[in-house]
């Protein structure tokens, strides 16, 4: 089992509970952190020490506060990490369920667990900690399908780009306009308006505003 664990939340509960979850998983040394760049300092202090984290456990959603933060949320930290920890084992314990996110966790980011705050969550953070102690990748059966090969939520940065930007109250022409003052391809008005229409019956929105509301839902934008 893992030797050294490192829990990065933001609420003493959910600490106290992984730490009981670790400890019966017969884990030796716990450590804990309550904000990102705590959890990025701590992670840098054990490498100069030679006593390196073996895993790190994070959620991606973090109540900002008084205190002056570098990073500031779970995602930005997990990037962070994979420059300098690129083998570290990382499971992620969140309330999120966008597949679209955890989709991209995965692929962007490699990381090696993604575990739902449920009520089952508990069960499954312990069956992730030991699959992943085991080299294999937990999904929480409840997000397996982002996954799927197959997943309505295979867009690429182009159509991402596209939605940030109808997000943002621009029109088609303004976007066309904005997209070819930054050099994007393809950007003619014609493009643009097919994309959208495609993009509004891939996710059965009936128009701009429905088409925004989901993609974000799905954590997308």
């Amino acid at each position: 089992m893992f030797k050294r664990v490192l829990i990065n939340d933001d609420h003493d509960a959910i600490l106290a509970s992984i730490e009981l979850i670790l400890a019966d998983l017969n884990v030796k040394s716990i450590d804990k952190s309550q904000y990102c760049d705590e959890a990025y300092l701590k992670l840098k202090k054990a490498e100069l020490d030679n006593e390196n984290y073996d895993l790190l456990i994070t959620d991606l959603s973090f109540k900002k506060d008084h205190r002056a933060i570098d990073v500031d949320s779970g995602e930005s930290l997990i990037a962070k990490i994979r420059s300098d920890f690129p083998e570290l084992p990382i499971i992620v314990y969140s309330m999120k369920d966008q597949l679209q996110k955890i989709r991209g966790l995965v692929k962007n980011y490699n990381i090696n667990g993604y575990v739902c705050k449920d009520r089952r969550g508990a069960l499954e953070l312990k069956e992730a900690i030991s699959s992943v102690f085991n080299k294999d990748v937990y999904i929480s059966p409840q997000v397996k399908n982002a996954m799927s090969p197959k997943s309505q939520l295979e867009i690429d940065d182009f159509d991402i780009t596209l939605l940030k930007m109808l997000s943002q109250g621009l029109s088609q022409d303004e976007i066309s306009t904005s997209m070819k003052f930054q050099g994007i391809q393809p950007n003619s008005l014609s493009t643009i308006e097919k994309r959208l229409n495609k993009l509004k019956e891939q996710f059965k929105a009936s128009n701009a505003i429905h088409l925004i509301s989901i993609t974000k839902d799905l954590g997308l934008i």
